[in-house]
């Protein structure tokens, strides 16, 4: 069975308001076998929407429309669904009941306009609503099923998982959709699609696609079967395909981040780690510290922005600094051997460059990071040259320090 989400209200097309709730929707559907393959945001606007559903009713089985349910004059869902489907209106005396019922508890009078939300199309079912006054509406129409849902998140969810997630279960069955991600670091989007992509191609089950994302890259993978071991088998021959094209650059295949996985293995190794942070600012040490347990492995790290602190925090010589400047080779090896010396760590990370969007120039452009890693073994520097505003140069200096220490603590 294959669905779409229809997005009804004027504020979701500013840049104030995010649609959640189908991606919550989205989830749910796919734990049940059923694909969402369309989603439509679209204003409170009678001749769009109706535009929008008739298509709707065309190409796909299931239809949700969230939100436009309120008491509001800008509330205009019942109406153009009614519309559409040729269907009138009925008001329904329980619903006033239950809503009246709501605002005495409360010790207030129902306001008249919340009368509105009582009008259900004929030969519908209204869905009651536990966490706010709006019902929801079922509707069964030429083999086609239409369910309308209020749109604040807590209501909608709650009134799914009671009211349509018993409906739908019973509606479909010998189909699963399992999911599997397969995620990359130090490799462009264009360079992992160009790897992989005549091993995909000629899949149809499972789908594929590829995502950049917070400075890593994304292959996600989609299957279906009669049953999720079937799904499941899919998504292990693909993977089994995929994974020796992208070698050591696959970081995780069950859905960790970086951060965690680097964790895991300094937890292994009994290894500590220690930062010192120049153009990042913290972020890295930040990021590891979002793992729960890092204080196992994590020491603690200096944000050393200023020359001096580069000198008093990590043992970056002064004469270094003044030959070579701050944002240099030199520079980042000391940050990482000093952090890793005065803290008795056993690894230590420095991180020095510029993430603009000032303060470059011909010799050391905006973008320019240094990043360096220390062990017992040595030390490793590497330049690299990011692309992107502020906070990407940024993210991806945090990205690839924590790339280095992996592939450092590995092996």
């Amino acid at each position: 069975m294959d669905a779409e989400i229809i997005a009804v209200g004027s504020e979701l097309l500013t840049p104030h308001r995010h649609d959640t709730n189908s991606l919550y929707l989205t989830g749910k559907l796919n734990s049940l076998g059923i694909e969402v393959r369309l989603k439509t945001v679209v204003g409170d606007d009678a001749g769009r929407l109706g535009s929008v559903f008739r298509a709707a009713l065309d190409r796909s089985k299931l239809i949700i429309v969230m939100g436009g349910l309120g008491p509001t004059e800008d509330d205009i869902n019942r109406q153009v669904i009614a519309d559409v489907l040729g269907r009138a209106l009925h008001e329904v005396p329980e619903v006033i009941e239950r809503i009246a019922a709501r605002y005495a508890r409360t010790g207030r009078k129902m306001p008249a306009n919340n009368a509105r939300q009582a009008l259900v199309p004929e030969g519908a079912d209204w869905l009651p609503n536990k966490k706010g006054t709006a019902p929801g509406i079922w509707i069964e129409h030429d083999g086609k099923m239409i369910v309308m849902l209020p749109g604040p998140p807590r209501e909608l969810e709650a009134m799914f998982d009671e009211q349509c997630m018993p409906r739908l279960r019973n509606r479909v069955s010998g189909n699963q959709i399992r999911t599997r991600v397969i995620k990359v670091a130090g490799l462009p989007e264009s360079e992992v699609d160009e790897r992989i992509a005549p091993i995909y191609k000629p899949y149809s089950n499972p789908s594929t696609t590829i995502l950049s994302t917070g400075g890593a890259i994304e292959v996600h993978l989609s299957a279906h079967a009669p049953t999720q071991e079937e799904a499941d088998a899919l998504l292990d021959e693909l993977t089994d395909k995929i994974e020796p094209a992208l070698g050591d650059h696959i970081f995780s295949t069950s859905g960790e981040t970086l951060e965690e996985v680097v964790g895991m293995y300094l937890v292994m190794r009994q290894k500590t780690l220690a930062t010192a942070e120049s153009c990042t600012g913290g972020l890295l040490g930040e990021r590891i510290t979002r793992v729960p347990g890092s204080s196992e492995y994590y020491l603690g790290g200096a944000v050393c922005y200023s020359n001096e602190l580069k000198t008093r925090l990590a043992g970056v010589s002064p004469k270094l600094l003044e030959t070579y400047g701050a944002v240099s080779k030199p520079v980042a090896q000391a940050l990482a051997e000093g952090i890793r010396r005065k803290t008795n760590a056993s690894i230590g990370i420095g991180i020095t460059g510029i993430a603009g969007p000032g303060g470059g120039t011909e010799d050391k452009p905006t973008g320019m990071v240094f990043i360096s890693v220390a062990d017992e073994r040595g030390t490793e520097v590497r330049e690299f040259r990011f692309p992107g505003d502020r906070e990407r140069v940024r993210l991806l200096s945090s990205q690839f320090a924590l790339e280095m220490l992996r592939r450092r603590v590995r092996n």
